[in-house]
């Protein structure tokens, strides 16, 4: 398949992190960032500007991981002329994408609305993120203030203590899955009817969808201590716990009676089996005597040989690990993704999400600020004097 071209007016985390995947795929991606001319703001991309300066003032650490293998074009989207531009690129370049995680009321404005697009090339498939969708077009939203407002902060945390963030922006990453998911299958579609699509990713509704265990369950008369936060226990399945050892902590999950029989096969929690708790029903009904009587036991083995012993029982657990040490796991560490700084250092980057035989592992370091502004105006048939007239009306940097 031949690589495909992506233009994106991208920012922050869930769109960035939706077009990666596709420049993992080898494909053409082009960030569209905001330029304008006024003094006293910085320019683009917000999370240019955030952690630790890696190369130089607009490529600090928050922004490498998600921007690898990407073009920067800065622009006046707030002028015509820069709007005529955009258009330019997308049919000179024959992007088959487009996609965009500004407000949806800013999109007519800014001349990137589904409508215009397509009217510049009929095929395009366009993908918009945003809080809430079309349908709440000035809510702005980031992926805390969606994890409060789809309930994820309501289920995290101890039963006892405040509503929590999840520690990873599962509703970033989540709404860029579904740009990726959804762009692939258009594009499959286009290629039986030759038709473009219009998706529309709420970052709410989006979140929602994951709530599975949770929401159904108001049909169902459930108990308010099935909906709320639990800890690290399950609120379905005993025992499920992060457990104390003399050195750290391993969590167990049982998920059925065969596992839970043969843990309490292994000697040191031969105690536990009693009639009662054979069935996860009936552990339920004794869990808090049970979760007192594995962190007792588990307290006093150490984190190697309770994992050892679990193991050979096939009883699910794991190590409760920290970065470091997942970035070592020999399962992740043949697949990490790299790129390299302009200083030469190798840097080490998360995994894709799946291996496909044959695409690349290293990817070029993330542009600088309209780095590419001028390479990709030149493709799009633009010359030395042309942007030379773009660069004096503000249009383009200088």
């Amino acid at each position: 398949m031949k690589p495909r071209t992506i233009i994106s007016l991208e920012q922050a985390l869930s769109l960035p992190y939706a077009t990666l995947r596709f420049a993992h795929l080898g494909w053409r991606v082009i960030r569209i960032e905001a330029f304008t001319a006024e003094d006293g703001g910085l320019q683009g991309d917000p999370n240019r500007y955030v952690g630790s300066m890696v190369a130089d003032s607009d490529r600090r650490s928050y922004f490498i991981a998600p921007n690898v293998g990407k073009e920067s074009v800065a622009l006046n989207l707030k002028q015509k002329e820069g709007r005529d531009v955009l258009h330019r690129l997308i049919k000179s370049l024959d992007a088959d994408v487009f996609c965009c995680n500004t407000l949806p009321s800013r999109y007519k404005g800014l001349g990137i609305d589904y409508p215009t697009l397509k009217d510049i090339k009929p095929d395009i498939i366009w993908a918009g993120i945003s809080a809430m969708g079309p349908d709440y077009p000035g809510v702005p939203g980031y992926d805390p203030v969606v994890q409060a407002m789809a309930g994820y902060m309501d289920l995290t945390g101890s039963a006892d203590g405040a509503p929590t963030l999840m520690g990873v922006p599962v509703v970033d990453l989540k709404a860029g899955d579904e740009v990726y998911a959804a762009v692939c299958l258009a594009l499959a579609e286009r290629a039986e009817t030759g038709e473009g699509a219009e998706i529309n990713v709420s970052m709410l509704q989006a979140a929602a969808s994951w709530q599975l265990t949770t929401l159904p369950l108001l049909d169902f008369g459930a108990q308010p201590a099935e909906m709320s936060r639990s800890g690290n226990e399950h609120r379905k399945f005993v025992p499920t716990n992060a457990y104390p050892t003399t050195d750290g902590y391993v969590f167990v999950a049982i998920g059925n009676d065969g596992q839970w029989k043969r843990l309490c096969d292994l000697a040191p929690f031969a105690g536990l089996a009693r009639p009662e708790r054979m069935t996860n029903e009936g552990r339920g009904r004794d869990r808090e005597a049970i979760q007192a009587e594995i962190w007792a036991l588990t307290r006093t083995l150490g984190t190697s040989e309770l994992v050892e012993m679990l193991r050979q029982a096939t009883v699910p657990h794991a190590p409760i690990l920290t970065i470091p040490q997942v970035q070592a796991l020999p399962a992740l560490a043949d697949r990490l993704t790299t790129t390299i700084t302009p200083e030469g250092k190798r840097v080490r980057l998360q995994p894709k999400a799946i291996d496909r035989q044959g695409d690349a592992f290293h990817f070029a370091f993330p542009p600088r600020y309209g780095e590419h502004t001028g390479s990709v105006l030149a493709d799009a048939g633009y010359t030395a004097a042309d942007q030379a007239s773009l660069r004096a009306s503000a249009i383009i940097p200088t």
